[in-house]
């Protein structure tokens, strides 16, 4: 096989391996960042849930993304569904550095991220 060959087929393996949504763009999840510490993660989270806009009913009590209930991944799940509801009218997953983009799904049980 000659090396374009290698190379073509090395580009047709890593694309089919890169999580891709339906109308091609990557798939991304904006996610509390760990090193923030926790009360400026609940200030942004309060902004998401509130002013932001930020669909925040399924980290409710006795509903799916609750638990663990913690204020990183309660943040999380808000600041992905503001960054997913948003993003086409310029939001930014930023939340005053409190947050940050992965590639690596956050789902998990029956809580399912955008």
């Amino acid at each position: 096989m000659s090396s374009t060959s290698n190379i073509f087929l090395l580009v047709l393996i890593f694309a089919a391996l890169v999580p891709h949504k339906s109308d091609g763009e990557f798939q991304e999840w904006c996610i509390a960042d760990e090193q923030t510490p926790e009360e400026e993660l609940q200030i942004a989270l309060d902004w998401a849930c509130g002013k932001g806009g930020a669909d925040c009913r399924m980290i409710q009590k006795n509903q799916p993304c609750y638990l663990p209930n913690t204020v990183k991944d309660h943040a999380s799940f808000a600041f992905n569904n503001y960054y997913h509801k948003f993003k086409h009218q310029g939001a930014t997953c930023y939340f005053n550095a409190a947050a940050m983009i992965t590639d690596l799904d956050p789902s998990h049980n029956s809580c399912q991220f955008l």
